[in-house]
């Protein structure tokens, strides 16, 4: 199914939006019914991880330290979801209230300590890794946890009544999250970086400029920092329209823009417009994966390369991540498209 042979260098070029041999692939997340159709087993341990992100054609695995960001289990449903990615969805309360409402909700919840995050993965992976793939390193949401804490509504009240609540949960939330960054990037396993936080959405931002000022860019610029500083490039992923926002992700050290959502923006104007500063990454429709013909895939992925994919600095992947619902042989069509082309 597969004859690519991984070259993390190549991709590592591509983030840093230079010309290279090949257009790679890229997802965030991929369901795991989705590897474990693609392998023939159950996904069960970094073995079965290594062989699906090697088989399938890609230049990394990605992989994330091991966390629980609420220990104590305070305001959890008993029965845990799933993310479309097939990671744990992390549900403290509705979108009124959550589970941090005033100061002494914040004193009795019980936070993480740095000492409580498991890194072990990134040195085990090491025996697994054939030649040429490589490890990137992938933690995120220190905007949506201070929000989805507290709930939106809240969050949004407490912005104008007590900022200084939002101000101790997100410096919290932020320092634990940066640490991880920290341990990630010293890694001589890690080839690249990627923080993921959404603000957007299809219509706008989440929230105003401002607010994102204060409790997402000092953090975002904190990561860049560290990648720079590691040599090592940083993708950074939310959905959403981000224009009014683009230059701020430029300057705070972003080599490559992730997914690219294509019902907020149209890929080849953010290639026009921020393609000598940003590597692009995914743009192909999950709701077209999902739903659409095999033909309709392969006219999405030759579109996108034709309209971006030979100026460099593209990788190919899906609008958002590789959920359960996308008919699998849609994802396959992804995959040997991209293929195709290369071997021209």
């Amino acid at each position: 199914m597969n004859s690519h042979k991984p070259d993390i260098e190549n991709f590592i070029n591509t983030l840093y939006n230079k010309k290279t041999i090949y257009i790679p692939l890229a997802e965030l997340g991929v369901h795991p019914k989705i590897k474990s159709q693609f392998i023939g087993r159950e996904i069960s341990g970094l073995k079965d991880e290594v062989d699906f992100w090697y088989k399938a054609g890609y230049d990394y695995l990605k992989m994330q330290p091991k966390a629980d960001f609420n220990p104590a289990k305070i305001g959890v449903e008993e029965k845990l979801t799933y993310n479309d990615d097939g990671t744990v969805f992390r549900k403290w309360a509705s979108q009124g209230s959550g589970v941090i409402s005033n100061e002494s909700d914040f004193s009795n919840y019980i936070f993480p300590s740095i000492s409580d995050f498991d890194y072990s993965g990134f040195e085990k992976v090491k025996q697994f890794l054939p030649d040429g793939l490589g490890v990137v390193g992938q933690y995120g949401d220190i905007f949506t946890m201070t929000w989805e804490m507290m709930g939106f509504e809240n969050f949004s009240l407490a912005a104008f009544e007590n900022p200084e609540l939002i101000e101790q949960l997100n410096s919290r939330i932020g320092e634990l999250v940066l640490s991880m960054f920290h341990n990630i990037a010293q890694s001589e396993n890690v080839n690249a970086l990627w923080y993921s936080d959404d603000i957007a959405y299809t219509n706008g931002l989440l929230v105003s400029p401002d607010l994102l000022d204060k409790y997402f860019f000092p953090w975002l610029k904190k990561i860049g920092d560290l990648a720079k500083q590691y040599n090592k490039p940083l993708i950074y992923h939310s959905d959403g329209i981000l224009f009014d926002v683009m230059d701020k992700i430029i300057d705070c050290g972003v080599n490559a823009l992730h997914p690219i959502e294509p019902k907020a923006m149209d890929i080849k104007e953010v290639k026009d417009r921020y393609g000598d500063k940003l590597c692009l990454v995914g743009n192909i429709d999950v709701d077209l994966l999902a739903r659409g013909t095999v033909e309709e895939i392969k006219k999405n992925v030759f579109d996108n390369i034709e309209k971006i994919g030979d100026r460099g600095g593209y990788c190919v992947g899906s609008g958002n991540s590789i959920p359960e619902y996308v008919k699998f042989e849609n994802y396959i069509a992804m995959i040997e498209t991209v293929q195709e082309y290369n071997s021209k």
